[in-house]
């Protein structure tokens, strides 16, 4: 028995959400943890020399308490598992936990748990069509896509691109059946029987 961490990172409204909670759906035992739910409240977010509340920074996110959840998952799930490989007649079996954000890869500590990760892109034309259509809470002010979305975007993928870790880069613009079809076979081939 062993614990298994995908990481599901990429542009805003690349689809990391709707792939992650599709894949908590169908793979066994799985477990999710969204990085948006760990950002600081709105007034202790910084404020750039144009205005702009910078929430695509790591800076922004409670880290150390999503990472606090994370190693409990872990720690919860190594001690469950002399009981429940009786229980399964030591069957091989495997426990998943989705990981999904649009910073996991910059911040080492989380970095350094994932078993497999991937990266969901859109072209910036896609991705600013997608955005205008969310309504997020504040909202976007006038400009905000293009003043510090992207660019933050593109700085901290360049960042990512520097690391030396296996990313499996996804086109976001293919359907959500297709990327589905492929994350899922791919985590089943190597989480239970490692080939890569």
């Amino acid at each position: 028995m062993k614990a298994f961490i995908v990481g599901i990172g990429g542009v805003t409204n690349g689809g990391k959400t709707t792939l992650a909670n599709k894949l908590l759906k169908i793979l066994p035992d799985c477990s999710l943890i969204s990085q948006d739910n760990y950002f600081k409240p709105e007034a202790e977010v910084a404020t750039d020399e144009r205005g702009f509340k910078r929430f695509d920074v790591l800076e922004a996110l409670e880290m150390e308490t999503m990472m606090s959840d994370v190693l409990s998952w872990i720690t919860q799930h190594k001690e469950a598992e002399p009981l429940k490989a009786l229980q399964e007649n030591c069957e091989k079996s495997v426990h998943f936990l989705i990981i999904e954000g649009f910073l996991l890869y910059n911040y080492k500590p989380l970095d350094d748990m994932f078993d497999r990760r991937y990266f969901l892109t859109v072209p910036y034309e896609e991705c600013k069509k997608r955005r205008s259509t969310r309504v997020y809470d504040p909202p976007d002010p006038p400009g905000y896509f293009d003043g510090h979305v992207w660019p933050m975007y593109i700085k901290h993928k360049e960042e990512m691109d520097k690391l030396q870790r296996e990313i499996v880069f996804l086109d976001g613009t293919k359907t959500k059946e297709e990327i589905l079809y492929y994350v899922n076979s791919e985590i089943k081939r190597v989480a239970l029987h490692g080939t890569s």
